[in-house]
């Protein structure tokens, strides 16, 4: 198991935002968790990468409790985020933000390897590479967001509302590229309000709602289930 959350009891103040949630995610899986807003997908993912703290609980990864890890010690083990709203560094140049993304690596060449790949994935980076970030589209300041993160070559990407602002083209181009990582070996758990999107290229997932997981299963069933239609994909 690459990656295991368990009972994990998260609080902001006196919210107590995740109520004992556990899951877990295979190598090789593209796990996602759907939800309406404030169900605390963000929290979840922030937890596991160590910017949050849990009053309880345990995240396990490759077997290792990282539950308390720092998290720049948590992005040199494997694990990396594409932050919710992208968070690019707008006034350094698309080749800085992706430099910014191989902090933690020392190997020269790993790194040209990696921009290489980045830029197999996202060719318009490279076409836009010397451009500065905040001047770059919704589409490609997410594209750039996931570039960076995959600069550190992680075992598991852990994606935030990648879809979130786009247009229906993009965001089909972008769950694709998603696919794309997967198939060449990164595990990936997806956050993502556009529930239909999401399963159609998971293998599994689970449903929060307000800090609990009310329902989990492979994507199929989740996708023919008449609460899940009736709750995310917009079924009467």
């Amino acid at each position: 198991m690459l990656l295991e959350v368990n009972d994990l009891n998260v609080y902001y103040g006196a919210i107590h935002a995740l109520q004992g949630i556990s899951f877990h995610l295979d190598e090789g899986e593209i796990v996602t968790l759907i939800g309406a807003n404030g169900a605390g997908k963000s929290t979840t993912l922030n937890t596991i990468s160590g910017i949050l703290r849990p009053r309880s609980g345990q995240v396990l990864f490759k077997g290792n409790d990282i539950t308390f890890t720092p998290a720049e010690e948590i992005v040199r083990l494997g694990v990396c985020q594409a932050p919710e709203g992208r968070k690019i560094f707008a006034t350094l140049t698309v080749m800085e933000n992706l430099e910014m993304g191989a902090y933690t690596q020392n190997d020269k060449q790993e790194i040209q390897k990696n921009l290489e790949r980045v830029f197999r994935s996202f060719p318009r980076l490279k076409e836009r590479q010397n451009q500065l970030g905040g001047t770059l589209s919704g589409g490609e300041q997410q594209m750039l967001a996931i570039g960076r993160a995959l600069m550190s070559r992680p075992q598991l990407l852990l994606l935030d509302e990648p879809s979130m602002g786009l247009s229906p083209i993009l965001v089909e181009e972008i769950f694709n590229i998603i696919q794309e990582i997967n198939a060449q070996g990164t595990s990936i758990l997806l956050v993502e309000q556009n529930a239909q999107m999401a399963l159609s290229v998971a293998h599994r997932g689970y449903v929060l709602e307000t800090g609990k997981i009310v329902l989990e299963g492979n994507s199929n069933d989740l996708l023919n289930n008449p609460m899940v239609a009736k709750a995310y994909l917009g079924a009467h």
